[in-house]
């Protein structure tokens, strides 16, 4: 495979995941990051843990959607994640936003 044809699959495995975003994005109740994913889930706990020195942020999911090219199975019963980086945890809206249709990704 050379760079041209790995660059093409790359792109169009990133296209499938965001299609396969939007179709499901619908089902889910929070949208949330980390600095090393993106999840969807229907339930999230986030605890801050205090050590001596530092702190750092226990993430629990569950009923998750991961955002990964790369995962067989992107559907997964829950998810925990210990980080000392950002999280942000939103609460979707009831509107999804729509982009316009001159913009749209037609399959």
């Amino acid at each position: 495979m050379d760079e041209d044809e790995f660059d093409d699959y790359d792109r169009e495995m990133e296209l499938s995941l965001y299609r396969e975003y939007r179709d499901v994005v619908g089902q889910f109740k929070y949208v949330i990051e980390t600095e090393r994913r993106f999840y969807l889930a229907n339930d999230v706990t986030l605890e801050r843990h205090d050590t001596e020195h530092d702190f750092y942020f226990e993430l629990t999911m569950n009923d998750v959607w991961v955002w990964d090219v790369y995962r067989a199975d992107r559907f997964v019963k829950s998810v925990r994640v210990l980080t000392f980086k950002d999280v942000n945890v939103e609460v979707r809206g009831d509107k999804d936003l729509e982009l316009p249709k001159e913009l749209a990704l037609d399959e």
